[in-house]
């Protein structure tokens, strides 16, 4: 099977690390790729959202699967590009990738499949902003409606900063705040099968503690020794299912991956969001304990025989991954800084890239994810810290704190 893989970050490294190992798999292209990802695949250059451009290269280079790893080149209707032209795709249509483009949107489908969601206003002017506020109050949780590559969201004590936030983004969600741990489930999808992956839990705020901004994610951990038995099970049944019946009610089901973030409430899980493809950086450590073939997996997915794909296996053990981010991330990172230890087995690229001398150089925000797998949580932690240990990169940021709360075992269920 010759595969094109979309995309160029971390969660497209991971993605090629699964492929490249899986026996069905002969040739691997990625486009645009990134350094790390040139050690196991062909590279070719791509403008990722223009949707002819992507189906020609497919054709060209005679691919039986297309990967998307990104959410803008499914909102931009990549996917429907390339079945046009009777190539297999793993990854929804734009109209079901709408799930992630609007916020409001997920919201409808929620509302109208019954899934158990927090309460939400969509607001477009100051008035109705300060009308929403008032009615959830603190803490404030103000969403971009939009794509935001993971730093839409604000969740804050202070007033001023939501309202600064609703501006700034224009049109935005705001909703009631959650309390309780958060989780990420991966949901690999045919439109009717849904084979559920290992739950995760990432962290969002750039500092220890979860203290400051929001990022695309500093960290991950898996399996999640806390979570209650039969979570997996309960949000198959009460979230999973009916969405991907709305959906396909609606004349637009959904193939691909459906990224399901929940927070563990006293009433039970509810979602805070849903994505249209696999997270970052929960991608790192999930895939990296995942025994079974991926590319098998993901072709099932999109070619409608998911249901009778064999049960999927998991090795034994802990991931974790910490993320070296850039000095300014996740405002305006510095790029251009030489890079040093990032060739060792765990380490996965996100924002590299080669200078003309060839050294390698940060290139993004977040800049590597140092994943490791041991026997628990302690030593996971201990090896992905090492890891990071290892690594030169001038005024690199990253958090201390990666999945320390589980590993000394003090999250708590709410009631």
């Amino acid at each position: 099977m010759r595969v094109l893989l979309l995309g160029g970050g971390g969660r497209e490294h991971a993605l090629a690390l699964g492929l490249a190992t899986d026996p069905s798999v002969d040739h691997l292209i990625a486009a645009p790729g990134n350094p790390g990802i040139a050690t196991l695949a062909e590279l070719r250059e791509v403008r990722t959202t223009d949707p002819a451009a992507v189906a020609a290269l497919a054709v060209e280079t005679a691919v039986d699967l297309v990967v998307i790893g990104p959410e803008a080149p499914l909102v931009a209707g990549v996917a429907d590009a390339v079945r046009a032209k009777g190539i297999a795709v793993f990854g929804p249509s734009a109209a079901a990738a709408h799930l992630e483009g609007s916020k409001t949107f997920a919201k409808e489908i929620m509302a109208a499949a019954g899934v158990p969601t927090a309460r939400a206003r969509t607001c477009e002017n100051p008035a109705e902003v300060a009308a929403a506020l008032d009615e959830f109050g603190a803490p404030y949780v103000v969403k971009d409606d939009g794509l935001a590559a993971g730093k839409g969201v604000v969740v804050t004590d202070d007033r001023t900063a939501a309202e600064r936030h609703a501006a700034e983004c224009g049109r935005v969600v705001i909703e009631e705040h959650l309390a309780g741990p958060e989780v990420s489930l991966f949901v690999v999808t045919d439109g009717e099968a849904a084979v559920p992956l290992l739950p995760a839990q990432d962290f969002k705020r750039i500092g220890d503690g979860d203290t400051g901004p929001n990022t695309g994610g500093m960290g991950a951990y898996a399996p999640l020794p806390w979570a209650p038995a039969g979570l997996v099970d309960d949000v198959l049944a009460r979230v999973v299912g009916p969405t991907l019946a709305e959906l396909r009610r609606r004349g637009t089901p959904f193939v691909g991956l459906l990224y399901v973030g929940l927070a563990l409430t006293a009433s039970g899980p509810k979602v805070i969001e849903f994505n249209a493809r696999f997270g970052d950086p929960e991608t790192q450590v999930v895939l990296t304990l995942l025994d079974s073939p991926l590319g098998a997996l993901l072709h099932a997915a999109a070619t409608g025989t998911l249901a009778a794909h064999p049960q999927l296996r998991w090795r034994p053990g802990a991931a974790v991954t910490v993320v070296v981010a850039a000095a300014g991330y996740p405002g305006t990172p510095r790029t251009g800084d030489p890079i040093t230890g990032a060739e060792r087995p765990g380490v996965i690229h996100a924002g590299t890239a080669r200078s003309a001398d060839g050294t390698l150089v940060s290139a993004g925000g977040r800049v590597l994810a140092c994943t490791a797998v041991a026997t628990g949580l302690v030593a996971a932690r201990e090896a992905a810290y090492a890891l990071v240990d290892g690594i030169g990169l001038a005024d690199a940021q990253y958090r201390h704190d990666i999945a320390l709360a589980a590993a000394e075992h003090r999250i708590g269920l709410p009631g």
